[in-house]
């Protein structure tokens, strides 16, 4: 096993040997006979059954290897009303054949061609007595859209094909599922960020789109989707005659599937864009509640919302690194209740079908997910459950690699008796469907929507804000400048911000010109504001809808400028990053003369990379306030960021914000600076540089488990601030998210608290292959000739595996030939290495450990998650 050479450094450096013992995989000498050569695992055969981990108590069976030369990738399932399935190869034709009996596979004589002519769906749909496709060619995007196909004579034989809606569209990110509307009467579309917004009917979403950044935006580092503006990725709502469209809910990356629960509740599972990884605004993959009207904040290259922006809504959970494909409730599956009432989300890179568990929390759900299903190489396109067998059937395929189908059953004790509904949503549920009634224009809106501006449920005040943006603003602009109620204002104006005014990036030569006076209405009342008698969360909503009237409004004159710095100087910096972080933008955007005394320390104090780049990415814009000093502790900072590790778009950020820095300078403060200019940076790993807050320490102690956790153990009391830096120092941040910072290549700690002792943290700590996370699992991959490959499987394409090596650097990738691949199996080391807590004390590793279990704690003011 070859070790990176960022964790060999980490322990050399702190003197840990430990890891010099760790076993590895036996390793067959190259040129040695392989009895498996020649029997590459990708040959007209998907990954069989015996290489894929399923849940307990259920049976798996491969029932077809789909012949990729005459019916290509499968990529979309559905069930037609016969209780067939059928199929699509991302590039050719459907297919449809009858699932086999218990216990057999798939006869390939039964896979018939459908005789339409239609190719390249990546969503199918049997409803209202015809098959729904929706077709997103990248051969021929001409022929992208909406299609209905159904039978000219009655005799099942789908023949006639009949293009609903042309759609633009192109590549991965363009037109995507289709699903049934709860009502019956309708059918949802699910797009990506890659495809044209649809003329529609009507919108629950306010159409005023907006970029809303307050300094220039930075695309993404390597030009993709560069050009692309809101709204991003959309699912409308279609009538079934598909006349009549409405947009549901916007501000998605890539969806590429979406469910409704038996509440008529909609829930979709967006993508993120690996390319921002370890930056501030990197978004993991996420499950969203799709309620009326939602907004989800995707923007393009650094402009991606934060989830606790009060203008976009955020996910109900998490996930991680993956590429989000179908997804399904199990409503109809012979499964006991639990996975009949599951949400099961496909991720096609990992391998991964999560089951994904939900639960009301006041007006939307808090989710928990758990691996149902685990395979490598396992790349899930799509699911679906057979209510003739109470079967779950799935593809995998796409991008041309080999494809299969397979079939899910259960095979315990447990009864799988058609479950009852899930736990009802109550009060709360009921008040946000009501208020969701008036999202278009209605003359009784604003007496139901304005009481409840101010309720303490997000979802509930984003329903009733959606409700009032849709009214004619001159019928509450008034109100909401003269609201008493605090929280009531800070949401009205927030609507009016967004109503009022046009982002620069939306702005249409028929739009009226800046209303100069309503900025000043809106100005002043944001200025009343006491910041004393706030809470994070109502400082957030303040600052970012200043931030959203200057933007819309444009720059005010200087008496206004000023009188801004009297009032949002003296708040910064404040307890908590998300409220820092806005000011910080907004100071800078204001040109504070004191906002770089205060910003450039707190980028020296940060522990993570996340936080200190989002600071230096508003101090690029700033020309005031500057001491040499200053200007030089600023500059030297990205000599340390060359160091940091991210995705593959990382290092060109740098280079943005690096480049609008110098470019803010004057000639005279270039001459100034001119040796730090010139000075190139010193490469370092990313574990060396975390660890320099520890260099010269020289007592190592190889903790036990038994040493640090005895019976009775107590973390009361700990320091937080100090276990931040310990979890920073010891390079835990570099592959492990904890709130909103960190990386992505090891599990998510967010909620560890919630999963782990102090003794089971601490071992898996000391002990990181004793039990390792499925989802990180990193897989043994054995060449024809001998040499190994060992990391984690982060894409496929064609004939090529892409496999990360070194958890430290997510961009770094090996590209293997497929068809050169004997054998792919599970490692039983883990890529973290041991002994990384033997450079600690006894009470930092206790801070450390307080640090990672206190997630929700109000007493740790370090960790914030809104």
């Amino acid at each position: 096993m070859k070790i990176p050479a960022t964790v060999l450094f980490l322990v050399t450096a702190l003197g840990l040997a430990a890891i010099a013992q760790t076993p590895t995989p036996a390793r067959r000498p190259k040129g040695t006979p392989d009895p498996d050569a020649g029997k590459a695992i990708n040959e007209n055969n998907a990954t069989p059954p015996e290489r894929i981990k399923v849940m307990r108590d259920f049976k798996i069976e491969l029932l077809y290897s789909v012949p990729i030369e005459q019916q290509g990738s499968w990529v979309a399932l559905c069930v037609d009303n016969k209780n067939r399935l059928i199929a699509s190869d991302q590039y050719g034709y459907l297919y449809r054949f009858a699932p086999p009996p218990p216990g057999q596979p798939l006869d390939p004589a039964s896979v018939q061609r459908i005789a339409a002519p239609i190719k390249a769906a990546n969503g199918l749909l049997w409803a209202f007595d015809a098959l729904w496709v929706a077709v997103n060619d990248y051969e021929n995007a001409e022929n992208n859209g909406l299609y209905r196909v159904t039978s000219a004579h009655g005799d099942d034989e789908l023949d006639t094909v009949e293009k609903v809606r042309a759609m633009e569209g192109r590549g991965d990110h363009a037109i995507h599922a289709i699903l049934p509307g709860p009502d019956g009467k309708s059918i949802f579309l699910v797009t990506g960020d890659g495809t044209t917004p649809a003329e529609v009917n009507r919108s629950r979403v306010p159409l005023h789109w907006g970029e809303d950044h307050l300094l220039p935006r930075m695309p993404d580092g390597r030009g993709f989707m560069r050009n692309v503006l809101a709204p991003g990725g959309i699912i409308y709502k279609i009538s079934a005659d598909g006349k009549d469209w409405e947009i549901w809910c916007s501000g998605f990356r890539n969806v590429y599937d979406a469910a409704f629960n038996k509440a008529g509740e909609l829930f979709t599972y967006d993508a993120d864009m690996e390319y921002d990884f370890n930056t501030p605004w990197y978004r993991p993959t996420r499950i969203c509640h799709c309620v009326s009207g939602a907004e989800f904040g995707w923007r393009n290259g650094a402009g991606k919302w934060a989830e606790w922006y009060p203008d976009n809504l955020p996910p109900i959970l998490n996930v991680g690194p993956g590429s989000p494909t179908g997804m399904i409730f199990g409503y109809g599956a012979k499964f006991p209740a639990k996975y009949q009432n599951a949400l099961f989300c496909l991720d096609w890179s990992w391998g991964r079908l999560y089951a994904v568990h939900l639960r009301p929390l006041g007006a939307t759900y808090s989710a928990t997910k758990e691996d149902f299903l685990v395979g490598t190489p396992l790349p899930m396109t799509d699911v679906v459950i057979n209510p003739g067998d109470g079967a779950m059937y799935f593809t995998i395929g796409g991008r041309k690699v080999q494809s299969g189908l397979y079939r899910v059953t259960y095979t315990g004790h447990e009864s799988t008796d058609p479950a009852g509904a899930p736990t009802s949503g109550g009060v709360a549920f009921d008040i946000r469907h009501h208020l969701e009634e008036y999202h278009h224009p209605d003359p009784g809106a604003l007496a139901v929507d304005w009481p409840k501006l101010g309720d303490p449920d997000r979802f509930i005040r984003w329903a009733a804000r959606t409700g009032v943006e849709h009214q004619p603003m001159d019928s509450w602009e008034d109100k909401a400048l003269s609201e008493t109620d605090p929280v009531k204002q800070l949401e009205a104006l927030l609507a009016l911000a967004r109503c009022g005014g046009v982002d620069p990036f939306h702005r249409k030569p028929a739009d009226p010109p800046i209303d100069t006076a309503l900025r000043g209405r809106l100005l002043g009342a944001l200025e009343k504001f006491q910041w004393s008698t706030l809470n994070n969360e109502e400082r957030i909503t303040l600052v970012r809808t200043l931030q959203i009237v200057l933007n819309r409004f444009g720059r005010p004159d200087d008496a206004e400028v000023q009188a801004l710095l009297t009032k949002f100087d003296p708040c910064f910096p404040a307890p908590a990053y998300e409220v820092n972080r806005l000011l910080c933008e907004t100071l800078v955007y204001l040109q504070s003369p004191t906002v770089a005394s205060k910003a450039v320390p707190m980028i020296e104090k940060a522990t993570t990379q996340e936080e200190q780049m989002e600071y230096a990415r508003s101090l690029r814009m700033l020309k005031t306030g500057w001491t040499t000093p200053l200007h030089t502790a600023y500059f030297e900072w990205f000599l340390k960021a060359a160091n940091y590790r991210g995705g593959a778009s990382f290092e060109k950020f740098l280079e943005f914000i690096r480049n609008d820095a110098v470019a803010s300078l004057s000639d005279s403060e270039k001459t100034e600076l001119a040796d730090v200019l010139n000075k190139k940076p010193e490469k370092k790993s990313a574990l060396e540089a975390a660890a320099a807050v520890l260099a010269g320490r020289t007592q190592i102690t190889p903790w036990t488990v038994d040493q640090l956790a005895p019976p009775g153990i107590s973390l009361q009391g700990r320091d937080y601030a100090t276990g931040r830096k310990m979890f920073a120092a010891v390079g835990c941040f570099t592959c492990h998210r904890f709130g909103n910072e960190g990386g992505m290549t090891g599990p998510d700690l967010t909620q560890a608290g919630g999963r782990y002792s102090a003794h089971d943290l601490l071992d898996n700590i000391i002990n990181p292959s004793k039990e390792i996370n499925e989802q990180f699992v990193p897989t043994v991959i054995t060449q024809a000739d001998g040499t190994q490959v060992i990391g984690m499987i982060v894409n496929l394409n064609a004939d090529r595996v892409s496999v990360n090596t070194d958890p430290t650097d997510p961009n770094q990738q090996v590209s293997i030939d497929r068809k050169k691949v004997t054998r792919m199996e599970p490692s039983k080391v883990s890529l973290m290495p041991p002994g990384l807590l033997n450079i600690l004390t006894k009470d930092e590793v206790y801070d450390l450990l307080a640090y990672v279990l206190s997630a929700g704690d109000a007493k740790n003011p370090m960790f914030t998650q809104h």
